[in-house]
C-alpha cells in the first residue's frame, strides 16, 4: 500500500512539474508556437480560405455591379423610351400615351420591357390613368394595382393619388366598402392639408352612399377639426348638419 502511495505521490508530482513548466513557459516561446500552429492550418488549409474569399468577393462584387451598373442602366432606358409616353400624356393624347405610335413607344411598351425599374413602376400609375380616361374601368383597376408605393414626400403625391384614383373606380362600380378602404389609404399615404381633407370628404359621402350618417359625419368632423385652413372645410358644417338629420 505505501508503494502505490509512494506512486501515486511520484505521479501527482510529475504532472505538478509539467504544469508548472507550462504556465513559467517563455512568452516568446508560447508566441512562436502559436505563430507555427496557425502557419500549419494555413499551409493545410490555405486553398479552402482562398476559395472562400473568391466566392464572397464574387458576391459582393457582382451585387453592386448589378445594382450600379446593369439596373441603373435599365432605368435610363426605361426613362427615355418613355419620354414621348409623356409628352403624349400631357397634352392628353391617352390612347397614344398607352399604346405608342408605331415609332415611339407607350406606357404598355416600357412596363413589358422595364416593369421592374422605377420607370416601370411609375408607368403603370400612368397606364391606370390612360385607361381610366379612356372609359376601361377594370384595365384601369388593374395598373393603378399594380403601381407599388415609393417612399419620400415627392412620391407621397403620387401615392395619394394613385390609392384615391382606386377608390373612385371602386365607387364607379359600386363596390362603396372597397372605395372606402382606398380612400382612406390615400388619406395615410398623401397626410397633408391638400389631399388629406379632399379624401376625408369622399369617404363622407360614400358612407352616406351606405346610409353610415354617423360614420359620414365623424369624416367631416375630421376635416373641420385637423384641417379647418383647407378649402373642404368651408362648406362641412353644411354637410354635417344634412347627415345628423338624417
Amino acid at each position: 500500500m505505501y508503494f502505490c502511495l509512494l506512486n501515486n505521490r511520484k505521479t501527482n508530482f510529475k504532472s505538478h512539474n509539467m504544469a508548472t513548466q507550462n504556465t513559467n513557459q517563455d512568452p516568446e516561446a508560447a508566441i512562436e508556437n502559436a505563430i507555427g500552429r496557425t502557419e500549419a492550418f494555413l499551409q493545410k488549409n490555405g486553398k479552402l480560405l482562398l476559395s472562400l474569399l473568391a466566392v464572397i468577393v464574387v458576391v459582393v462584387g457582382g451585387y453592386f455591379g448589378y445594382k450600379y451598373l446593369y439596373v441603373a442602366h435599365r432605368a435610363e432606358k426605361a426613362g427615355a423610351m418613355m419620354f414621348v409616353a409623356e409628352q403624349q400624356f400631357q397634352i392628353d393624347s391617352f390612347a397614344l400615351a398607352l399604346n405608342g405610335d408605331g415609332n415611339n413607344a407607350g406606357f404598355l411598351d416600357v412596363i413589358e420591357r422595364y416593369g421592374s425599374t422605377p420607370q416601370g413602376n411609375i408607368a403603370n400609375h400612368y397606364a391606370g390613368i390612360c385607361y381610366l380616361k379612356l372609359g376601361e374601368l377594370d384595365n384601369a383597376l388593374k395598373y393603378l394595382g399594380r403601381y407599388e408605393a415609393v417612399d419620400g414626400a415627392p412620391s407621397s403625391i403620387i401615392n395619394a393619388q394613385n390609392a384615391g384614383l382606386q377608390g373612385d373606380i371602386l365607387v364607379q362600380k359600386g363596390e362603396y366598402e372597397k372605395a372606402i378602404a382606398k380612400y382612406n389609404k390615400a388619406i395615410e399615404e398623401g397626410d397633408n392639408s391638400f389631399s388629406a381633407p379632399y379624401y376625408l370628404k369622399k369617404v363622407g359621402l360614400v358612407y352616406g352612399k351606405l346610409g353610415k350618417n354617423a360614420e359620414a359625419v365623424k369624416a367631416f368632423q375630421r376635416i373641420v377639426d385637423e384641417y379647418p385652413s383647407s378649402m373642404e372645410a368651408r362648406d362641412m358644417e353644411k354637410y354635417i348638419g344634412m347627415y345628423e338629420q338624417k
